[in-house]
């Protein structure tokens, strides 16, 4: 039986230092998992992540890539595509698929991380309706949390423990053990990332599908210097290259400008293979993605869909959703002109603050500095010059696609996109943390390991703050509260359309098929009511109630919806010919929320009670 002292010996000059490093990062993200999902979870808050989840359910129960969250820009495309001189107006009349007499396809979403989370919601035990699956969580006697978001939450950061796994392995065949035990450690602690990771968002998916093409260019980079490696095993290397590029544009349409780093690296490092193995990864990428733009070709007219026009959006006269909910997009050449301006002035806000912190943490700062410094290993420094070249491509493409999502929810948006490039700048940050430690030659060994502990908790001091007192508040209110949003819904039937501010979180809270307020309402509200399929709900959230009252109310000028609101709420009418003319009383709505409906629906959930 051995005794203390060969135990001892074993765990400092044996393999077991490796053991207790384990253990104790293993612990440590025991810890910040459960702590995190304690203090800091809460529903879903992104128009993004709502809209893809419910069109996962909508795979998962076998509807087919189709959307309970329509917008009146959709349902323009897929009339004007339908629109076929040689049919005649009266096919159109019986072929027109914006009626919404059947489900509505999805014209907005890449459909990769939809796909994983419909196959996620076919294992796991989701609990959508919460009438009779307790899908919603109560503590003291107060809604708590969605069963549905919490587990896609789970997944999320199950997720980011493999790119953490990942981020390891890169690391230490970059430089050593040592810098690959910081820099995951200090990814750990990046608090954005663990708010990317309760987010919903496909952000998690996407980083780690970043992290396998940076250790694919790196391992093709190595091949290229040092030659070693058959053909059959290189073409492999490059079909998984393209694979991945692939994978992520049809997770994220703004990733698909990936491809001109990957290749140009490619072309530069890759050794007497560089044009083949650049020409075999674009076009296993053009293999991945086109399937589906023609899919949107032959639906909407457009490769992307409603996605295509993120360029023109907050550009023009196009800004906020306008065009989005707009049942007419006059769309035109001259739309490109002011796109240039669009550029210039989210470029100028990026490299006054985003640029400087666009991880969340200040090793950016690190990074930066950092790149004045070479490394020995040409593998080290030619896979940074990728990850200059990638920071240049995001930063434009980031520029150009902003739209009002990144408004509506600063940071955590599928909108930002240098995120990406966080484990990359994580790596380099600590290595050049630790080429200054070791200039400065410490006396004692203690002092180093000290400075290197007080390194990573400084890096994760936003997550320590973030885990400390007060409890932040466990719901996204305003504007989203899912109980009301799941009792609206209840009182209509599956086949009836809802109109809202919110319709993403009514078609994923409610699971009921919801158009998007529409842009006019003395017009487009009568063509989708009066043409398309009739509007039984009007469901209005703080969204709308709590907006610039002189902007959206006083000057949108007679029969539109500032009109109404006005008129509703300080003269109590409605206008005469409006079709909604019933509301619930009490303090269940007002005054944040309104709904107006055909008849008294909450009275006969009442008597079925």
């Amino acid at each position: 039986m051995p005794g203390i002292q060969d135990i001892l010996h074993k765990l400092e000059v044996g393999g077991g230092q490796r053991h207790i490093k384990i253990a104790l990062t293993l612990l440590v993200l025991l810890l910040v998992f459960c702590g995190y999902n304690l203090r800091s979870f809460r529903n879903l808050d992104t128009q993004e992540a709502m809209d893809t989840a419910q069109l996962a359910r909508n795979l998962a129960s076998g509807q087919g890539y189709t959307t309970k969250f329509v917008r009146p820009l959709s349902m323009h495309l897929l009339r004007q595509q339908a629109l076929d001189p040689s049919k005649g107006s009266d096919a159109l009349e019986t072929e027109d698929p914006a009626r919404l007499k059947r489900p509505h396809p999805d014209l907005s979403n890449p459909p990769v991380y939809p796909v994983v989370l419909a196959g996620l919601m076919k294992v796991l035990p989701f609990n959508h309706d919460s009438l009779t699956a307790r899908a919603f969580w109560y503590r003291d006697a107060k809604f708590w949390r969605h069963q549905p978001d919490f587990i896609i939450a789970l997944f999320n950061q199950a997720l980011m423990v493999l790119m953490l796994a990942v981020t390891w392995l890169l690391t230490r065949r970059l430089f050593d053990e040592e810098a690959a035990w910081i820099a995951t450690l200090c990814l750990l602690g990046v608090e954005l990332l663990w708010r990317f990771s309760i987010s919903g968002l496909s952000t998690m998916l996407l980083l780690l599908i970043v992290s396998g093409i940076f250790w694919l260019l790196h391992l093709l980079e190595v091949e290229g210097r040092e030659p070693r490696r058959t053909r059959k095993s290189l073409i492999l290397l490059w079909v998984g290259l393209g694979l991945l590029v692939g994978l992520g544009a049809l997770t994220r349409y703004a990733f698909l400008w990936m491809i001109v780093p990957v290749t140009v690296f490619l072309i530069l490092f890759a050794g007497r293979w560089r044009f083949l193995s650049s020409g075999v990864v674009a076009g296993v990428f053009l293999l991945v993605l086109l399937p589906w733009v023609a899919r949107n070709l032959h639906q909407s007219g457009l490769p992307f869909g409603t996605a295509t026009y993120a360029v023109i959006e907050q550009s023009g006269e196009h800004v906020d959703y306008k065009l989005q909910r707009s049942l007419e997009a006059n769309v035109s050449v001259q739309d490109v002109i002011p796109v240039r301006y669009k550029l210039m002035s989210n470029l100028r806000s990026m490299v006054q603050g985003e640029i400087l912190s666009f991880g969340g943490t200040w090793l950016t700062w690190f990074f930066l500095v950092g790149l004045m410094v070479g490394f020995r290993n040409p593998g080290t420094q030619r896979l940074r010059y990728f990850i200059l070249m990638a920071f240049v491509t995001l930063v434009v493409v980031q520029a150009l696609g902003r739209t009002r999502l990144s408004t509506d929810s600063p940071s955590i948006n599928s909108e930002n996109l240098l995120v990406l490039l966080l484990p990359a700048v994580v790596i380099y940050g600590v290595a050049f943390f630790l080429m200054l430690l070791d200039n400065l030659k410490w006396a004692e060994p203690l002092f180093r390991r000290a400075a290197i502990v007080g390194f990573i908790i400084l890096a994760a001091l936003p997550l320590i703050l973030t885990l400390a007192p007060p409890r932040p508040v466990a719901v996204a209110y305003p504007p989203y509260y899912p109980p009301h949003i799941q009792t609206v819904s209840s009182w209509m039937k599956e086949d009836e359309l809802l109109m809202s501010d919110v319709p993403w979180a009514v078609a994923w809270y409610g699971n009921r098929q919801c158009v998007w307020l529409t842009l006019d309402l003395a017009k487009d509200f009568y063509a989708i009511n009066d043409y398309q399929k009739p509007v039984k709900g009007l469901y209005l959230t703080a969204v709308t109630m709590d907006a610039k009252f002189v902007s959206n109310f006083l000057r949108t000028g007679e029969f539109s919806w500032g009109d109404f609101m006005m008129k509703t709420m300080y003269k109590n009418e409605l206008p005469r010919d409006f079709p909604l003319r019933s509301a619930p009383t009490g303090i269940l709505f007002w005054p944040e929320e309104i709904f107006l409906t055909d008849w008294n629906r909450w009275r006969a959930s009442e008597r079925s009670e």
